[in-house]
């Protein structure tokens, strides 16, 4: 049975000190801290207790597109335009480490369920695997002929999914390193990808202003939200499962309700693009990064709404037919408005990273509050396709394509994915070989101490023997 005690989200704090557009958002498993990610090229943690020190990470030359907090809440890695992921201990000192991921930006970086294994996409067209201990590059995913956008583990991290611009999502294997079925996008690309809660469905954020939800099992999609008027750039499960929370260019925040198939609100507050959002760890809270360079943090207050589990699969597989009636009309005006006072930032703290080094210290402006409302919605048009007809191929184009066109097309993209191999193969060699020289040069470095300690010690009873002898 579903039990529906929802109250309206509010908003609890709201952060600004960032130079330009928030890129990415992330909660630690604590709660007690969030990190953002900017196009002015730095990261920031901010502390959720009011009054304590926001830390500012200098250490990326380029934009930051993707920030997460490690499951255990001890690292931060970031992925920049700089083509370098950064692991960060999120304390005062900033130390970082640093390496080259890929030969082009880094969209994306996302840890594994167990924090050993990092999974990064890049405009490269390629998806990479590496150890967080010493970011050992492990090996490439290397179907996809345009840029990847977002690369995401399953819960179970048995899975990885990847949305490019070449207008698939693709379902990988990690252990065979095999695609296993790629979906496809007539009308646009994805922008964010990411996996349902019990890792049987997955989400995708599109170009094209929808939210599409596909069953990983069937390879059906088996929800389809239009419910933006912009693109939609981000994406967020619920840790329920029974939520998701979407981000669009439109400057609107959604929160979906899943089981029943519709939208239950429009938050409003940012001015410019909503770029990204995410729950927090346990759902209580939820983040929401904008364009005009504000992240604000909301209370979901979706604790009393209880759904099992198997209703909600269940609901997922066999969907009901949409009705008139799903939504209950509200009108499109201010539900709640509520204006905060930001926290004090004048004490935070801006730390310039160079790969372990900390440096000077200095103070972020206070910033004016905002006022926001949130909207629940019921109008129509909102209520999601439960059952949508995807598109063909034909029905897609917009005309034949020459014969020779496409000979000449298939023959491009062939070549392409036999260099994208070759380089994959040259990058495992590579790998292997800086791991045997590092081996070799702990080995030598190890016999050179012994050394210098047996010729300390011959010294030593040299002086010892003149000793005795005078």
């Amino acid at each position: 049975m579903r039990q529906s005690f929802l109250s309206d989200p509010t908003l609890e704090r709201h952060f600004k000190g960032h130079k330009d557009a928030v890129t990415s958002v992330d909660f630690s498993c604590t709660m007690k801290q969030i990190v953002t990610g900017s196009m002015d090229s730095s990261v920031i943690i901010w502390n959720m207790k009011p009054q304590m020190r926001a830390y500012r990470f200098e250490g990326h030359k380029d934009a930051v597109f993707s920030v997460q907090f490690s499951p255990s809440g001890h690292l931060v890695a970031s992925a920049s335009r700089d083509k370098t992921v950064r692991l960060w201990v999120p304390t005062r000192k900033a130390d970082s480490t640093v390496f080259r991921a890929h030969t082009a930006t880094v969209r994306s970086v996302n840890f594994s369920g167990d924090g050993q294994t990092m999974v990064t996409a890049s405009d490269d067209k390629t998806v990479k695997l590496w150890t967080v201990h010493r970011q050992k590059f492990l090996f490439s995913l290397n179907q996809h002929i345009n840029w990847v956008r977002c690369a995401k583990f399953s819960p179970d991290n048995r899975l990885i999914v990847s949305c490019s611009d070449d207008k698939t999502i693709k379902l990988w294997d990690k252990n065979s390193r095999e695609c296993i079925h790629s979906f496809y996008e007539h009308v646009g690309y994805a922008n964010h990808v990411d996996f349902h809660p019990s890792g049987t469905c997955i989400a995708a954020a599109g170009t094209d202003n929808s939210v599409k939800v596909w069953d990983i099992r069937s390879h059906k999609m088996i929800q389809h939200y239009k419910v933006h008027n912009s693109v939609v750039n981000s994406l967020s499960f619920h840790s329920s499962g029974n939520f998701l929370l979407t981000a669009s260019s439109d400057s609107t925040v959604k929160v979906l309700d899943l089981v029943e198939g519709k939208l239950l609100y429009t938050l409003h507050g940012h001015q410019g693009s909503v770029t990204s959002v995410a729950f927090s760890r346990n759902g209580e809270y939820f983040a929401t990064g904008g364009a005009d360079e504000q992240v604000m943090v909301w209370k979901s207050n979706f604790d009393g709404d209880v759904c099992d589990s198997a209703q909600f699969k269940k609901t997922l597989r066999t969907p009901a037919q949409p009705t008139t009636n799903l939504h209950k009309s509200v009108h499109p005006q201010m539900v709640r408005s509520e204006a905060l006072e930001d926290c004090d930032m004048r004490d935070c703290r801006t730390a310039r990273a160079q790969d372990g080094d900390h440096g000077k210290t200095s103070g972020l402006h206070n910033s004016r509050p905002v006022s926001l409302s949130t909207n629940r919605q019921a109008q129509n048009q909102d209520v999601p396709k439960r059952l949508p007809r995807v598109q063909t191929q034909q029905q897609a184009s917009n005309g034949a394509v020459p014969p020779a066109l496409t000979s000449t097309l298939e023959h491009i993209v062939s070549q392409l994915d036999i260099l994208t191999k070759t380089v994959s193969i040259l990058e495992q060699r590579l790998s292997l070989t800086e791991d045997k020289l590092k081996e070799c040069l702990e080995n030598q470095i190890e016999m050179g101490l012994h050394l210098q300690r047996q010729e300390e010690e011959e010294e030593e009873e040299e002086e010892e023997d003149e000793g005795l002898k005078s």
